[in-house]
């Protein structure tokens, strides 16, 4: 039994030692209805993996007993905690131009006796709170954390709530607690109903993001400089274009590392996190990442046509607005580029297998060509980096599709899972249309000193890839635009 549950179970001995149950078949049905109580609020607390102590802000009135109210908080966290106990950050603030010794040195005689916590707790002292949080975050990951509670004072609590959606994502699960009402197991095991608490101003909440932006651009980059991979194809004087690799951004998690390009609420990578990454993507490329528009994928064959009404979803984009960044994501998909130097239009698309059978490639030079006139053969069609045909499978019935367009397409194609070329299928489909076969850059260029499209399986070190990461993949881009 976990000191928790005996703790409880002493409590209920004690109110109950002077009562005596009449019935037996009632005294079992309390004696179940009791232990049940015990198990659930045991189960609920042990789901919590790690506790962050918020001592960053503290009230006046609070600052003077720090140590012991340290103490008292930690006593009911020990007291409470299953085994394993959770991982305990202190969170603190750093005097500014001071490495910060002086106060965990000031904290070190209310940690010195928790003995049980110790190898799980650690100080974590930031000059700011978005520095602070992002250092835990850090911490969480790498343990692969996603159950947090927060013990802070009340007036922090609204605060932290607008760290923590923009630092985080729904990947992770918070309960808050008052810190001045964490003495005992029950307050900090069940967190009270709050009355409606008046919401942060605007202006609060716009610096508390300008506090975080500052902090994530005073980042070193990751896994060396950002690097962007450039076609000889499409005219450099008219477009600006690229297809990124993962190299340069700040984004920590093995599977994101480093200049990951997307974020969702399946992943740990914050909005924020994906937008500093464009940020420094922009300011290397020279565009402007105000004026970036991605396309919302659907795995289809929809266009947005750029100053027209946006879809809820669609696969590619085209405008012929000078200035204007758009962009496609791949992670295996193709991110597929087009430019007429001719007519100065632009598009981009994200072909995976399903997209690449609807023809959305095709889709888009339709749209270039309907809605700024373009001419089918002065349209240019760069495929980025996407997984090749030595390392991509699908179920037979898929692989049929494939097969049809042409079955060159399909290696081995009597196995349950035939290894599929979307590429070839790009370009035959491409050709079909009427983009002319030397117009089209892909991996089949005879000088592989010009090759760009590189297969993202085959190279972890460039590339993200879905096929190769799984379910927490990065995500890296193509982009182009028209030049002012």
């Amino acid at each position: 039994m976990s000191p928790y549950l005996l703790n409880i179970t002493k409590y209920f001995i004690k109110c109950f030692n002077n009562i005596t149950l009449c019935v037996w078949s009632n005294g079992v049905i309390l004696a179940l209805f009791f232990l049940a109580i015990c198990r659930n609020l045991e189960i609920a607390w042990t789901m919590v993996e790690a506790i962050l102590i918020d001592l960053f802000s503290l009230p006046a009135i609070l600052q003077n007993n720090i140590q012991g109210l340290l103490c008292r908080t930690l006593e009911t966290i020990e007291k409470c905690s299953s085994i394993p106990a959770p991982f305990v950050y202190v969170m603190c603030c750093q005097v500014q131009g001071s490495e910060g010794k002086g106060e965990q040195d000031s904290l070190l005689p209310a940690l010195r006796d928790f003995q049980s916590l110790q190898p799980r707790l650690e100080v974590v002292r930031a000059l700011t709170t978005a520095a602070a949080l992002y250092t835990i975050k850090q911490r969480l990951d790498e343990k692969d954390i996603s159950s947090i509670k927060i013990i802070l004072p009340t007036l922090r609590k609204e605060l932290m709530k607008v760290y923590i959606d923009h630092l985080f994502t729904p990947v992770y699960q918070f309960e808050f607690e008052d810190l001045q009402v964490a003495s005992d197991c029950n307050n900090l095991q069940i967190t009270e109903p709050q009355s409606e608490e008046q919401m942060l101003s605007t202006q609060h909440v716009a610096l508390i993001q300008s506090e975080i932006q500052t902090y994530l651009e005073s980042l070193p980059s990751l896994k060396g400089e950002l690097t962007i991979l450039r076609s000889s194809l499409i005219p450099d004087d008219i477009f600006l274009h690229g297809f990124t690799t993962r190299t340069g951004g700040i984004s920590y998690i093995p599977a994101l590392s480093s200049c990951n390009l997307f974020s969702s609420s399946k992943r740990r990578d914050p909005q924020v996190v994906v937008k500093e990454n464009l940020r420094r993507l922009a300011n290397a490329a020279g565009f402007n990442p105000e004026t970036f528009h991605r396309v919302k994928t659907d795995h289809a064959n929809a266009v947005c046509i750029m100053g027209k009404t946006e879809p809820d979803s669609y696969d590619g984009i085209v405008t012929d607005q000078k200035g204007v960044t758009i962009a496609a994501p791949g992670a295996d998909c193709i991110p597929v580029l087009f430019a007429d130097p001719v007519r100065k239009a632009c598009g981009a698309a994200h072909s995976g297998w399903k997209g690449t059978l609807l023809g959305v490639s095709m889709a888009t030079v339709n749209a270039m060509v309907s809605e700024y006139g373009c001419n089918v053969k002065d349209i240019l069609v760069v495929l980025g980096p996407s997984v090749g045909p030595c390392c991509y499978k699908l179920p037979h019935e898929s692989a049929k599709e494939f097969h049809r367009i042409d079955p060159k397409c399909v290696r081995h194609f009597d196995s349950a899972t035939p290894y599929i070329d979307i590429r070839r299928a790009t370009r035959i489909l491409l050709e079909s249309g009427g983009i002319l076969p030397e117009n089209i850059q892909d991996d089949s260029v005879t000088d592989q000193n010009q090759n760009i499209t590189f297969c993202t399986s085959c190279h972890p070190d460039k590339f993200y890839s879905h096929f190769r990461d799984g379910t927490n993949f990065g995500t890296q881009i193509g982009f182009i635009s028209i030049k002012d």
